[in-house]
């Protein structure tokens, strides 16, 4: 029991245990149980489904709140709702890779559920090596809000580019992989003459895990200039990618609803990039989290009206 007590990056071992717990009934509820065999989510269920993902992650606040405190849990929901926005274009390039590879919406959330328990690594991996770097140079994170500012400045000017997907990446794998010419079912892997062959749907799972790393070189930064430890920006962002795998199926469709919502997504990487510095200058300790988690609302709600407004003439 002394074990469970024990903190691992700075938080006891029954904390990370109990998230990782949690993640894993509600992977194994959502394959074993609502979504067995493959068939096509509706935009309904997709709605209901990433509602219940939402509710979720704002409850763990709750939870958060409990057990380390209101700064906390105000850093806590600050990194979810970033790490929600930033997901936006991830949701684009998901339709993008489904789209290129032909891969049908009956088989998409099959690729995005394996996806899933990637990232789970991934980001895992990339968030601890963060993390360690923040612990010994703590200047890293004055890098980390360089960097977020002069992204959020280049996605300000750059033009929206939509071409199909046809990168190295995937050239390099159609080269080397053995592949069919067109799905075999939901298998990622076919037996031929004794003989492995990927299938496309293996690619369109590549890919995705691909993207979500590009994305994550982005959003791992934004989040640990909201907060620096560990716990909060792990758990931030795996509830924050469970709800958006659930809501791809709904945003897909709509996502040019929301033309102008990556200049608040702009605006937003370029205010918690300076908010280090801001707090500096005027000599806090650190920027009060309750006014950072205001300042991101505000920029995202003005930046989801705004673009419903000016594309309101699309529904008419």
């Amino acid at each position: 029991m002394e074990f469970l007590t024990t903190a691992f990056m700075g938080t006891p071992v029954w904390m990370w245990l109990s998230f990782l717990a949690t993640v894993a009934a509600l992977l194994a509820a959502d394959l074993g149980l609502l979504h067995k065999g493959a068939r096509e989510i509706g935009v309904r269920e997709s709605l209901a489904m990433s509602a219940v993902y939402v509710a979720l992650g704002v409850t763990f606040s709750g939870f958060i709140f409990w057990q380390m405190g209101a700064p906390a849990a105000a850093s806590y929901l600050t990194a979810f709702v970033v790490e929600k926005s930033l997901s936006m274009d991830n949701v684009f390039v998901m339709a993008l890779i489904f789209s290129s590879l032909a891969i049908p919406r009956a088989l998409q959330h099959r690729v995005l559920f394996w996806g899933v328990l990637g990232v789970i690594v991934l980001r895992g991996l990339m968030i601890a090596i963060g993390a360690t770097l923040v612990a010994e140079y703590h200047w890293v994170l004055y890098l980390f809000a360089g960097f977020l500012i002069l992204t959020g400045i280049k996605m300000l000017f750059a033009r929206e580019e939509h071409a199909p997907i046809d990168t190295p990446i995937l050239r390099w794998l159609k080269s080397r992989l053995r592949l069919t010419e067109r799905l075999e079912g939901e298998s990622f892997f076919v037996r031929r003459e004794g003989l492995w062959f990927a299938t496309p749907l293996f690619l369109a799972l590549i890919m995705v895990e691909t993207a979500d790393l590009i994305f994550a070189v982005d959003s791992v930064p934004a989040v640990f200039a909201i907060t620096a430890d560990p716990f909060l920006v792990y758990t931030s962002n795996i509830f924050a990618i469970l709800g958006l795998r659930a809501l791809h199926f709904a945003l897909s469709a709509i996502l040019h609803r929301f033309a102008y919502l990556k200049y608040a997504l702009a605006g937003l990487l370029v205010f918690i990039g300076s908010k280090m510095f801001i707090a500096d200058w005027l000599d806090w300790e650190k920027f009060p989290a309750g006014l950072s988690l205001g300042i991101t609302a505000a920029i995202l709600t003005s930046g989801i009206a705004v673009s419903l407004w000016k594309t309101r003439r699309v529904l008419a």
